[in-house]
């Protein structure tokens, strides 16, 4: 039974283990803890790479004083303060708030007064201070909006409204800044009642004073045409105004906007073609007020075509014939890329209707392709000069999406669209264009490799339909070409030829990657020994795709689930391909250059999947390479992306040759590791422990080495649980730790600091999860009778947080650990209506197991819980209608898409040493035969008892279902 009381010898967390958090440091006094003048001495400090440590290391005890985010506010607010110090302070007053305004439940963990003082002065602050100051001040309140707006902070909207004024565009442009980087949240939300009340409560307070403030605005800047300054600055309260209009339309239509649709869409369309010789910018590659204003514009229109077309609708023509000529006219130059993109996507948007019919017809198509299609593919001098300067930009806008504001995808979307529509003429149309320039390629090759690039550039935009996936590319093709004809008429010679242009390879390297799936593996057998030749070019772009490309390749299996390339043809060469690779990657020793191109780091992680066990002729090298990028990268990690997929390296590595060499591993990776923990490298302790753990599960057997007792002893404070995205890791690894050490935990009296972290884990909603996996694993095994004392505070503490604070996963959760240990208390209520809602097969048979032995061997149930045996024995049935049965050891990992990857506080799974669900019974192979065997031995044990029962207390319908298992 659960005890009534808590133990008092349990010791929760002492104010020792844990230094106390800002929600314990009470009222802020009139005078602050934290000096100014110190503060900024040490801001000014944290920005000189001499000093910056030690100046980050006081600042962090800094924050543990009362009023450290006020001090912060009023260095922001300070004239008499250097920039520098202002921006710093402004910096780490943003990470401060996310980071500190509230825990996981939602709880204030600043004192109260402190955050009232907050938001009475942040609003004001803002829209007083430089536009740089005002973005990172404006992030920090949309921060804070996060969790309190609307209810607990409902006179914001009061607030930002009685500070705008009809002329000040300093002023107006700070407040409109504040309320786009609240209201902006909702542009990606699903639609929802708490939704829409807040978004409600916003118009019905905002949306008078913003269609006021628009035409105040318009009016603004038709008087101040002869004057630069003040119509710089109204074209910006305008930029601001377009992205509102956006944000307070992107869930549904404002009525008062539908009722002023006219005069709105009058507005959108004057400033779409409204021009003055002050906006325009003389640099040709940065863009002016007036591109970004025309693309807010543009974004709009796309807005209102998808969702509210019955109302815009009659408004569009107007639009449509300015956004053609535009794209008629427009220059080359790359400011105006980002204008460019957005009119072709609105035309993009306007295919999507029956608009779609007015390009129905060659003539029209032709003028489309021609005028519109292929001046915005074509290489501009602008794009080679990215090629040869900034490769890796050139590569991350060509592949990522991020080129979804460039014109080469957006002239590419605009055609599918229109072919989706209309296939057959689009095709025809195109393949005249793209037979016209492979012949001007033909006629010099040498000078005019260009129009080859459009040809392969315009083919590829017809072949490929639909979305392509990150694991197999296009998916679906036009019927109406022939990919692999393309491919061996116009790619593989560029391909396997010394001479091609450069732009060229990377090119034919391209259509393998995109058209990858539509290949046959014999052709990628043929292709992978040249894509693999290609690594070896010194042209950055081309070996960096030619990585991509491979590690795709490497990927990619067929209907078996087996790999097309042949694993030995890799293994043989893996000992020079990923020497090669870890070269390219530190060719340029420098922090910064190292961490670069995450694409080399991702190739070298898919070998070692792909080699497995390949691996360990060559390990000791491989880890060798590993440890120094590590030491190398861990003074200025910031490339997160490579930082993922090298430690998912290292995961492959200790997965394959772990549980070989476990020592080998331990005394390599310690030194590295704990050096990065100690200068707290945030950014690589949560991949760290995962490692820890991966290596201690590798090798389950002996204590612990002095390596992990001395780690042990930090990871049983509670300081580096404060990092939320260690706790995941951190919990696994504590487990395996208590798995392999329980003997000396109990001798050195460690079991209470564990149980203790368990405390401050199963009061967390966000971290319960890992509350049970602890302890299951303290219960599995620490000794029962040094756990003893312990056992009924362990229950109430789980009992009470299931009566106050249930969530449908920890009441699962908790029914699993009733299973795994076995007592009484709730059985009826809690624990039989719901085992049926388990998911995981380990835990379902660990429910079969926990139903049948109580059935077999307990007493009580004969004795005082007569109606409890009859319905277990309903819900054991139940179970095994389906029997559980755990998956089986599967070598596939699974492949991460990083762009869904939460990078930076958050944790990040690292796939390799994923932990494998861990099966309390591995002895019971045969569940349904188990269940039979056990019941009818404990028919034996206790003298026919159970037949006995069955007849006496079970309908017919669960006696014919048992029988099957006595018989």
């Amino acid at each position: 039974m659960v005890a009534n009381h808590p133990p008092e010898h349990l010791l929760l967390f002492s104010p020792s283990q844990f230094p106390p958090s800002t929600s314990a440091l009470g009222s802020l006094s009139s005078t602050m803890a934290t000096d100014i003048a110190t503060l900024s001495r040490m801001l000014q400090a944290s920005l000189d790479p001499q000093q910056n440590k030690q100046a980050e290391a006081a600042i962090a005890q800094e924050q543990t004083k009362p009023g450290f985010s006020l001090s912060l506010l009023q260095i922001v607010a300070s004239n008499a303060s250097p920039p520098n110090t202002r921006l710093s302070a402004a910096l780490y007053f943003k990470n401060f708030v996310k980071r500190n305004w509230v825990d996981e439940d939602g709880n204030y963990k600043l004192p109260e007064d402190e955050v009232v003082a907050i938001k009475r002065e942040l609003i004001g602050l803002m829209v007083s201070v430089p536009a740089n100051l005002q973005a990172q001040l404006g992030e920090a309140i949309s921060a804070i909006a996060d969790s309190d707006f609307w209810q607990r902070w409902d006179t914001l909207v009061d607030d930002l409204i009685s500070r705008l004024t009809p002329d000040n565009t300093v002023v107006n442009n700070g407040v409109l800044q504040v309320a786009h980087s609240i209201f902006k949240r909702w542009r990606p939300l699903f639609r929802s009642d708490d939704l829409f009340t807040e978004i409600n409560h916003v118009l019905s307070k905002f949306s008078t004073p913003f269609l006021q403030l628009l035409e105040n605005t318009d009016t603004l800047i038709t008087n101040s045409q002869g004057n630069p300054e003040t119509l710089k600055r109204a074209f910006t309260t305008l930029d601001l105004l377009l992205k509102l209009f956006y944000d307070l339309s992107c869930q549904d239509l404002p009525p008062v906007f539908e009722d002023h649709i006219g005069v709105i869409s009058g507005l959108l369309h004057k400033y779409l073609v409204f021009d003055n010789p002050a906006l325009r910018t003389d640099d040709d590659t940065e863009s002016g007020p007036q591109e970004y204003v025309r693309a807010g514009i543009f974004e709009a229109l796309m807005l209102y075509i998808q969702k509210y077309e019955d109302v815009f609708g009659p408004q569009l023509g107007q639009f449509i014939e300015t956004t053609w000529g535009f794209l008629m006219s427009v220059g080359l130059e790359t400011k105006y890329d980002i204008l460019v993109s957005k009119a072709l996507q609105f035309l993009t948007a306007v295919a999507s209707t029956q608009h779609a019919e007015a390009f129905n017809n060659e003539p029209v198509l032709v003028q489309v392709i021609e005028k519109v299609i292929l001046p915005n593919l074509t290489l501009r001098e602008s794009d080679v000069e990215l090629f040869e300067d900034e490769p890796i930009e050139f590569i991350r806008r060509d592949l990522e999406g991020s080129d979804n504001d460039t014109r080469r995808r957006a002239a590419t979307n605009f055609l599918r669209q229109l072919m989706s529509r209309f296939e057959a003429l689009v095709t025809t149309t195109s393949q005249t264009y793209i037979d016209a320039h492979l012949q001007d390629y033909a006629k010099d090759p040498a000078n005019n490799w260009k129009s080859k690039d459009t040809a392969v550039y315009l083919f590829t935009a017809i072949a490929a339909k639909g979305t392509a996936t990150a694991g197999q590319g296009v998916m679906s093709v036009n019927e109406n070409v022939n990919i692999l004809d393309f491919f061996q008429k116009h790619i593989a010679a560029d391909l396997q030829g010394q001479g091609a242009s450069p732009i060229l390879k990377v090119d034919a390297i391209k259509f393998l990657y995109v058209f990858r799936s539509q290949l046959s593996p014999d052709l990628w057998r043929a292709a992978f020994p040249l894509l693999v030749n290609q690594l070896g070019d010194d042209n950055y772009v081309i070996h960096t795709y030619a990585a991509i490309a491979v590690e795709r390749a490497l990927f990619m299996t067929d209907s078996n689930r087996q790999p097309i390339i042949p694993r030995a043809d890799v293994v043989n060469s893996s000992k020079d391909l990923l020497s090669h690779l870890f070269k390219l990657i530190t060719k340029n020793s420098a922090p910064e250059k190292i961490q670069e191109n995450e694409f080399l780091m991702k190739c070298v992680m898919r070998v070692l999947i792909f080699v497995r066990d390949g691996i360990l002729p060559i390990c000791e090298t491989v880890l060798q390479n590993f440890i120094n990028i590590v030491k190398v990268i861990r003074h200025n990690p910031s490339n997160p992306r490579f930082q993922y997929y090298l430690f998912e390296g290292i995961g492959a590595l200790v997965r394959f040759g772990a549980p070989k060499h476990p020592q080998f591993f331990e005394e390599k990776l310690y030194e590295p590791f704990a050096a990065c923990l100690q200068a707290q490298v945030e950014e690589f302790s949560p991949y760290i422990f995962q490692l820890f753990s991966a290596l201690l599960e590798a090798n389950p057997s002996g204590e612990l080495s002095e390596y992990y007792r001395s780690l042990f002893s930090i990871i049983i404070q509670g300081a580096v649980w404060e990092q939320r995205g260690n706790v995941p890791a951190l919990a696994r690894l504590l487990s395996a730790m208590v798995a392999r050490d329980a003997q000396h935990i109990v001798a050195q009296k460690q079991l209470e600091p564990i149980l203790g972290i368990f405390q401050k884990l199963v009061t967390s909603k966000a971290h319960e999860t890992y509350s049970f996996e602890l302890i299951e694993s303290v219960v599995a095994n620490i000794p029962a009778n040094a756990l003893q004392p312990y056992f009924g505070t362990i229950l109430q503490l789980m009992l009470t947080r299931l009566s106050n604070m249930k969530t449908e996963n920890f009441q699962l959760r908790f029914i699993s650990f009733y299973h795994f240990v076995i007592f009484k208390p709730i059985y009826l209520t809690v624990i039989l209506p719901d085992t049926q809602k388990l998911a995981r097969p380990v835990d379902r048979k660990t429910a079969v197991v926990s139903f049948t032995k109580t059935l077999g061997d307990s007493q009580a149930f004969v004795d005082r819980y007569p109606k409890g045996w009859t319905l277990t024995t309903q819900r054991l049935i139940e179970l095994l209608v389906n029997p559980p049965v755990p998956t089986a050891a599967d070598d596939i990992i699974p492949d991460a898409d990083v762009d869904e990857l939460g990078f930076g506080v958050g944790f990040t799974q690292l796939n390799t040493c994923r932990k494998a669900p861990r099966d309390p019974f591995p002895e019971i192979a045969d569940v349904k035969q188990w269940v039979g065997q056990y019941l009818k031995d404990a028919d034996s044990r206790h003298s026919g008892r159970i037949v006995k029962i069955v007849q006496e207390r079970l309908d017919d319908t669960s006696k014919q279902a048992l029988a099957g298992y006595l018989s």
